[in-house]
């Protein structure tokens, strides 16, 4: 298998600006105040396995359950493509998204023991936006290598998010409000370019006239 590094930056770098680690850093250490550094640690391997788990089950079975309801892939690249880029403005505000969790599911958060798997895993960094760019980054892995980079992809991103949660408190404390705050800007912006393709491709295939 011949290693396509453009192929593997350009999915790994959608998947990780969607799921945002940094970003998650203040809610995990609010919703997890009251643990002691194993508890921290024990809820970041959960969550991260879950992100993991979600999004692979999402880039390789997400197809069948679109063609079971009968959604083809360019409606779904264009209802997604506007979902990533709502959360786009929505990161490039430095505000937490309402598609990703409502006030209602917040509350429930705070009140909740175990939130590894719902809210951190579901909706926050596995949400739909990262589900959408999963399944269309799956429709696009044709190929054994294109798969197997896809993987890849998801893996590390899942690795990355179990660091920053692991470390979430030196993070905190290193970049502060300000510096979580730039750094979910810059991916708000990679974000917004994302779903903005995602639109246009989708578009192409559903008015062919645009083309011309």
């Amino acid at each position: 298998m011949i290693f396509d590094s453009a192929e593997f930056l350009k999915t790994f770098v959608a998947i990780l600006a969607i799921v945002n680690p940094l970003g998650i850093v203040p809610i995990f250490l609010a919703l997890t105040q009251e643990d002691t550094i194993a508890e921290r640690r024990h809820i970041a391997r959960i969550t991260a396995f879950s992100v993991g788990i979600i999004l692979l089950i999402a880039a390789f079975a997400g197809e069948l359950v679109l063609n079971f309801f009968g959604i083809g892939i360019p409606a779904f690249r264009v209802g997604g493509g506007i979902l990533v880029l709502l959360m786009a403005i929505s990161m490039l505000h430095a505000k937490q998204s309402r598609i990703r969790q409502s006030p209602s599911e917040a509350e429930y958060a705070e009140a909740k023991e175990h939130v590894a798997v719902v809210p951190l895993a579901i909706p926050l960094m596995a949400g739909p936006g990262a589900i959408s760019v999963a399944i269309i980054s799956g429709h696009q892995s044709s190929s054994f290598q294109s798969q197997t980079l896809l993987a890849i992809s998801i893996l590390s991103v899942a690795l990355i998010s179990l660091v920053a949660l692991y470390l979430a408190e030196s993070i905190g404390k290193a970049l502060g409000v300000t510096g979580l705050n730039i750094a979910t800007r810059i991916m708000g912006l990679i974000l917004a370019a994302i779903g903005v393709q995602m639109i246009a491709q989708g578009l192409l295939v559903l008015l062919p006239g645009l083309a011309g």
